[in-house]
């Protein structure tokens, strides 16, 4: 089994051109440039193209997703957490062309978007609490529990890196060596499976950022609403 860091497509001096930087960089190219050709004729009304029609769809169920999982306004995050699930599943659904290597195969990407992840939990609870307001959360109950809230951060980014990497690793290793005992059945199965498989781990890592970040505005919140209860009894 193939690691993409390690298919080197061009080597120049220090400077290393591997799999997973030229398919992550084809994956955000492919976002970009497909969503500004589906968004430039947007109209309202029932007359619709079937690609706005399918955008519609996408959006709203994100939409509904991160609502359920606690967050009212679903509208503020929706362009970070639907583009982390957008990313995930394309990359996934490309497994599809012959000779591609998943970007979500790499550890290295896995750890950059399980980074993402990491810097926006605080980014998203500053602006709903407040930088003070926020980093109180981390001494709550006591003083004491701050080391542990910070490992607590720092495990939760490790476990999404290798949780993604190795569930996306495990699914194409399992798909090669099941193409070496019956290269003439499996493929057709395999590949399906290997999709659902992909797309069930886009929709898990980008719930599992959305939990996070529910759980970081929710205490900032809460902070809010006591600290206005408590203005209103001193008044």
């Amino acid at each position: 089994m193939i690691n993409p860091d390690e298919l080197i497509i061009w080597e120049y001096g220090f400077f290393k051109l591997n799999a997973t930087i030229l398919t992550t960089w084809g994956l955000m190219l492919v976002l970009v440039v497909g969503s500004w050709l589906i968004t430039r004729r947007l109209k309202p009304g029932i007359q619709i193209s079937r690609w706005q029609s399918t955008l519609e769809i996408i959006v709203l169920g994100i939409n509904k997703q991160i609502k359920e999982v606690g967050i009212p306004e679903p509208g503020k995050y929706l362009p970070f957490l639907g583009t982390l699930f957008l990313f995930i599943a394309l990359g996934s659904l490309l497994t599809i062309v012959p000779g591609y290597l998943p970007p979500t195969g790499s550890l290295s990407t896995t750890a950059a978007l399980a980074l993402c992840v990491f810097f926006a939990v605080p980014v998203f609870g500053i602006a709903e609490a407040g930088l003070k307001g926020y980093f109180k959360t981390y001494f709550q109950p006591t003083v004491i529990m701050l080391p542990f809230n910070i490992i607590g951060e720092i495990s939760r980014t490790i476990a999404l890196a290798v949780r993604l990497f190795g569930n996306m690793m495990s699914g194409v290793m399992i798909l090669s060596i099941l193409l070496s005992i019956a290269p003439f059945f499996f493929p057709v199965v395999m590949n399906v499976l290997g999709l659902l498989t992909g797309m069930v781990q886009a929709y898990i890592f980008s719930i599992l950022a959305t939990v996070f970040i529910a759980a970081a505005i929710q205490e900032g919140r809460e902070k809010q609403a006591l600290i206005t209860k408590k203005t209103e009894t001193n008044g």
